[in-house]
């Protein structure tokens, strides 16, 4: 059983006897929301004056090598605390129950906390965590190294379908940050080093190996594609934390943990954040390039019969109205064969070659379109917001 090591649910039910008081009252830990800011400062600039908290590490490693880097590093590393408004599900809420009572009892929302890591990616105060650790917060705060009280955070911008978030704090001193390391030159049975805040131990460290790259995973209603797998102990509370490399250098951001395992923990690698960061900081979410269609499988049978080869093509199963699809007149029911030239093997393979290309830019389709093949000319156009 798969979950997002992110949020660590602190949760205190009371409930008080509904029908004696009609009251129920509900803590927990969980998250916010907040505005768009424009960074003033390079998040990577290795030129930087003020240089990110990564260490050199001596060919031949030694007995507190670990501890030099976590003592390096440690301090740019941060406790989200986050508290969202959850509404109380009632018993009354029932038709059984409506019955007699004839209406709804409505407790009205609760305060639901949640915990979760990050750290600082620039000396300005720009924080890099998971977005399932801040969905639908109303308040926000960071705990930082050598802070007497937590930090009031803003969200600054979010992505659901990566996973990812950044917040920013104001200070009036220069943070220590981190750098984001290069993920390609990572091999199976490296080191790896998680640190976090499992389930509130503040700055707990943990230390493993890389077990695999390139694994997806689906959770909850989140699908994952390319993490790191590491057996470095990732817990709830431990999402959005870094999972370094023997040079200080952040490979990951760890994300989720097979509950029913032991060492099996996941981290969304370095390359998939590098690409989307400066649009996270600048625009506050990820424009990409969207056709606005609902895809689905080409079955083998529907594929032969309709004499489609190997290359089942893909299944159109939706069209956005107001989409560009809708604009160039795909229709529901049409089977993608190509895409600007090259064969759409299936869903998968056209949404990969639609995320390959930037918004705005013209394709040529090949569609299968009741029994005969039609060409299509289509300009991709930026997919809203979830």
């Amino acid at each position: 059983m798969w979950s997002k090591a992110g949020r660590t649910n602190i949760s205190i039910l009371l409930v008080i006897l509904v029908f004696l008081t009609g009251v129920a009252a509900t803590v927990g830990f969980y998250n916010i929301t907040g505005a768009i800011a424009t960074p003033q400062q390079s998040y990577l600039s290795a030129n930087d004056s003020n240089q990110p908290a990564s260490i050199s590490i001596p060919s031949n490693l030694g007995p507190g090598t670990i501890a030099d880097i976590v003592d390096k590093v440690g301090p740019a590393v941060v406790r989200i605390d986050t508290v969202t408004e959850t509404r109380v599900e009632s018993p009354f809420d029932d038709p059984f129950f409506r019955q007699f009572f004839g209406e709804e009892f409505d407790f009205g929302p609760r305060e639901q906390r949640s915990l979760g890591s990050g750290f600082i990616i620039s000396k300005d105060g720009y924080i890099l965590t998971n977005q399932h650790v801040i969905e639908g917060a109303k308040e926000v705060k960071v705990t930082l190294v050598g802070y007497d009280k937590p930090i009031d955070a803003r969200i600054v911008g979010a992505d659901r379908s990566l996973d990812l978030a950044i917040l920013k704090i104001n200070t009036s001193k220069s943070l220590p940050f981190l750098k984001l390391g290069d993920v390609d030159k990572v091999r199976v049975g490296d080191w790896a080093i998680a640190i976090g805040n499992p389930n509130g131990l503040d700055h707990t460290v943990t230390v493993g190996v890389i077990s695999a790259k390139g694994r997806p995973i689906d959770i909850e209603n989140r699908h994952y594609e390319n993490l790191l797998q590491t057996d470095a102990s990732i817990n709830p509370g431990n999402s959005g934390g870094p999972l370094l490399n023997l040079k200080g250098e952040v490979i990951g951001i760890n994300t989720a943990v097979n509950v029913g395992a032991q060492g099996i923990g996941f981290a969304i690698p370095s390359s998939t954040v590098q690409p989307v960061l400066n649009d996270l900081m600048t625009k506050g979410k990820i424009a990409r390039p969207w056709m606005g269609v609902g895809l689905n499988q080409v079955t083998p049978d529907v594929a032969e019969i309709l004499g489609l080869g190997k290359n089942k093509g893909a299944l159109i199963t939706k069209v956005v109205p107001g989409s560009p699809a809708a604009r160039a007149g795909i229709q529901k029911y049409d089977i993608v064969l190509e895409f600007n030239g090259q064969t759409v093997k299936d869903p998968n393979d056209l949404v990969s070659k639609v995320q390959a290309l930037k918004i705005g830019q013209s394709v040529k389709l090949k569609v299968f379109r009741r029994g005969k093949i039609i060409d299509i000319n289509l300009v991709l156009g930026e997919k809203p917001s979830e």
